[in-house]
């Protein structure tokens, strides 16, 4: 099996649950893992290994021996620019803003050393964990606030820095129009902020006059220049945002330079592409239909376009991943260049340094890795495997893409997807398990879904349990009074008499229903079904019920057909023509009602 881009292997993305499960069911397992950029966190690179099972690890640099003779030149080149006068002054006003807030932060006992985004970020982690724990006093409170209101300067700030006028005030716009209606306190503090305020107006200025950052003129005439020296060149242009990819494929169409924009799917308030309309752009850029493909991150990796001649970096970006990736477009068949457009004494210079230290550092990380790994960190790693030996469990279909449903086919459990009418999990004959995380549940308070799932779950299940999973405050994630949740857990624990059970994540919730199956089934049998809820009391529900149990039924669709058909009966004895007469019935549905009823049992 083999794992390309395997710095990816890290936390819930999908190659650590199958490099699992190869290794669990392959005879002989064979695993070989790529990626041209591991990082330059030892404990990041050390945790892939982990994931991926790595027993030893092999390095190849431009200049070894079997790698040179297939890799070609890349040229760098720097190209620094002034921020134009009239753009230092607004971004002056923006500093002024962000040091206010810093200084109000202090008067409420928080102690910030550095504005630097990733400290800020660090900061509101560390508060909002202390908040989680349940320590909410106003200080705390009103901290937070701020820091959302330096977080947003801080996004306005990278943006007049690094991008150009016209992105940033089409945020500020936003966030101006957002203040008019919006509860948030933070957006309304900043955009009352004089500072904050004056930027906007100097912005909207300078951006009605014309003035943008000086970047984009240079990414114009060196685009020019590639094209009038060579009209087949091909160019990728990166860009971190996607209103400056826009704003470039305008400017270059302007002057003659066919483009076009390479972006992700669609995201809220944006148009993007589909996977099937970026491959047929790729196939027009690889075909040399357009000269510049002007590209965001999802451009950064996997991309076999074999002969580009010039890659552009709008902004320097501080992750050596995506450094190495980027630069990695260029140079593959043929020499290539990469030219990074750093605007001076702003954060672009930092990014640019912070790149090039990680790269340097990620290679003397990898070389100590060779001599130091060794297997014994991947062997005989201690799980709920161990000592489970083929729980059942069954899970509501729409449970399958979750974390839960992972840990548990980690853990050898016999895992089996159904379509459940009142539980998501299933874990005896007698005990049914819903599952909520603190922010559905409390949602579910909200718009009265709970009570409905509890009655059902209860009338379902001798033994029904509702699990919580999350390690967020219950009482914190909404604007919801702390009575009305406690009166509602209140009622699911007194009034309907169902266990309330708090988990801190997937693998928590996991272990908790493996040790409530294993319980239950150590006595009883393993063969039972996730319909063997608890018989209904009339001989309506009854009949609902065993036409409901039908996979692509349900309880709705069940009383629709009763009412067609009258009886349990009528409705098994069906054709596919009778069935796909009644409403809410369509061909699929009705040919696998009639197969489920009429297929011979195959032991």
């Amino acid at each position: 099996l083999v794992f390309d881009e395997a710095h990816r292997a890290v936390g819930n993305y999908s190659y650590v649950f199958i490099a699992k499960q190869y290794k669990r069911h392959a005879s002989w397992p064979r695993i070989l893992a790529l990626t041209a950029s591991p990082g330059s966190d030892v404990d990041k690179i050390k945790d892939v290994c982990k994931n991926l099972f790595v027993e030893a690890v092999e390095i190849r640099s431009e200049s070894d021996p079997d790698v040179s003779p297939y890799v070609q030149d890349v040229d760098f080149k720097f190209v620094k620019l002034d921020l134009p006068p009239e753009m230092l002054r607004v971004k002056r006003l923006l500093e002024q803003c962000i040091k206010g807030k810093v200084s109000e932060l202090r008067k409420f006992g928080v102690r910030v050393f550095n504005f630097s985004k990733k400290d800020i970020l660090a900061l509101q982690a560390q508060i909002h964990a202390r908040i989680a724990k349940g320590n909410k006093n106003f200080d705390l409170l009103k901290a937070i606030s701020i820091l959302a209101e330096i977080m947003k300067a801080h996004h306005a700030l990278e943006l007049l820095e690094t991008q150009g006028i016209a992105p940033l005030i089409k945020y500020l716009d936003g966030l101006f129009a957002d203040a008019l209606t919006s509860k948030t306190k933070a957006v309304k503090n900043l955009t009352a902020d004089l500072s904050f305020k004056s930027a906007f107006i100097l912005a909207k200025k300078l951006f009605d006059s014309g003035v943008e950052h000086p970047k984009i003129e240079a990414v114009k005439d060196f685009v020019l220049k590639e094209v009038e020296d060579n009209k087949f060149c091909k160019i990728i242009l990166f860009t971190q945002f996607r209103d400056t990819a826009s704003k470039l494929h305008e400017v270059l169409e302007s002057v003659g330079i066919l483009s076009r924009g390479f972006v992700g799917q669609a995201k809220k308030g944006n148009t993007g592409l589909s996977q099937k309309e970026q491959a047929e752009m790729l196939d027009l850029f690889r075909d040399g239909m357009f000269n510049v493909l002007i590209a965001t991150s999802v451009a950064e990796e996997g991309l076999d376009i074999p002969k580009v001649d010039v890659v552009l970096f709008y902004e320097p970006i501080p992750s050596v991943i995506r450094f190495i990736q980027r630069k990695g477009r260029t140079g593959r068949q043929e020499k290539g260049r990469v030219v990074v457009f750093v605007t001076k004494k702003t954060r672009d210079e930092g990014y640019l340094w912070s790149a090039k230290r990680k790269e340097k550092k990620m290679n003397s990380l990898l070389e100590k890795l060779r001599f130091d790994l060794n297997r014994s960190f991947v062997e005989n790693q201690p799980s709920l495997k161990s000592f489970e030996k083929n729980v059942k469990i069954f899970a509501d279909f729409r449970e399958k893409s979750t974390g839960v449903v992972k840990e548990l086919v980690e853990n050898s459990v016999n895992l089996k997807l159904e379509v459940l009418n009142s539980a998501d999990y299933v874990l005896s004959s007698r005990v049914g398990v819903e599952l909520k995380t603190v922010e559905d549940f409390v949602d579910s308070i909200v718009d009265g879904r709970l009570l409905e799932q509890l009655k059902l779950l209860k009338k379902s299940f001798e033994k029904p349990v509702v699990v919580i999973q999350g390690s967020r405050d219950l009482y914190g994630v909404r604007n919801v009074h702390p009575n009305a949740i406690r009166g509602m857990l209140a009622t699911v624990a007194v009034s309907y008499g169902i266990p309330l059970v708090f988990t801190v994540d997937e693998k928590d919730t996991a272990g908790f229903l493996i040790a409530v199956a294993r319980r239950e089934q150590s006595s009883g049998s393993r063969d039972f079904s996730p319909h063997a809820d608890r018989k209904p009391l009339s001989l309506k529900e009854q009949q609902e019920y065993i036409v409901s149990a039908i996979p692509g039924v349900g309880p709705a669709l069940a009383k629709t057909l009763l009412k067609e058909f009258g009886s349990v009966k009528a409705v098994f004895s069906a054709d596919v023509d009778a069935l796909t007469k009644v409403s809410g019935v369509g061909k699929k549905i009705a040919e696998s009602i009639v197969r489920v009823l009429n297929e011979s049992y195959i032991v």
